[in-house]
C-alpha cells in the first residue's frame, strides 16, 4: 500500500493563505483527498482566489451561483462555511493584532485544535491538524498525534 506523503508546508502571508488552507480542510472532510487536490485550481478559481475580503462578503446570491459551479465542489454548506471562516478570521485577526497572534494565544496544540473547532465550520480534529500543520505551526508528530486520538 503506498504511503501517503505528508503536504506541503507553507508560511503564511496573507489572510488569505490561511483562509485557503483552511479551506481546503473544510473541502476534504468526509471526502477524498485525491479529489479535492485534483479539483483544488479551479476551486481556488471559483473562490476568488481566496481574497479573504471577496470570499467574506459573498452575498447568498453568489454563493448560489457557487452552488451550481462544477469548478467547485458544491456542498452549499461547506461553502457557507468558507464564507463563515474568512469573517471569523478577519475578526480574530483584528481582536488580536493578527492571526498568528489568535493562533498562539491558546498556549498547547490541544487549546489551539479546541479554540479553532469553536471558532470555525466544517474543522473538526483532522482538519485543525491538518490546517496547523500546513501553516507551520507547532503540532506533536502524526504518529503521536494519531496514537493521542487512540486513549
Amino acid at each position: 500500500m503506498a504511503q501517503m506523503q505528508a503536504p506541503t508546508r507553507i508560511e503564511p502571508k496573507s489572510l488569505g493563505h490561511y483562509l485557503e488552507v483552511m479551506s481546503k480542510a473544510v473541502f476534504q472532510s468526509g471526502m477524498s483527498w485525491k479529489v479535492v487536490q485534483t479539483k483544488w485550481p479551479q476551486i481556488r478559481e471559483a473562490m476568488r482566489d481566496f481574497d479573504i475580503d471577496a470570499v467574506a462578503t459573498l452575498s447568498p446570491d453568489d454563493l448560489e451561483e457557487l452552488a451550481q459551479d462544477t469548478r467547485v465542489i458544491r456542498n452549499r454548506r461547506k461553502l457557507a462555511a468558507i464564507v463563515h471562516n474568512a469573517q471569523r478570521i478577519i475578526e480574530l485577526d483584528e481582536a488580536h493584532g493578527g492571526f498568528e497572534n489568535y493562533l498562539r494565544s491558546q498556549n498547547s496544540f490541544e487549546l489551539t485544535v479546541k479554540g479553532l473547532r469553536k471558532q470555525f465550520k466544517f474543522l473538526g480534529d483532522t482538519g485543525s491538524y491538518y490546517f496547523l500543520y500546513v501553516i507551520g505551526e507547532n503540532v506533536p508528530t502524526h504518529e503521536d498525534w494519531m496514537q493521542s486520538r487512540q486513549v
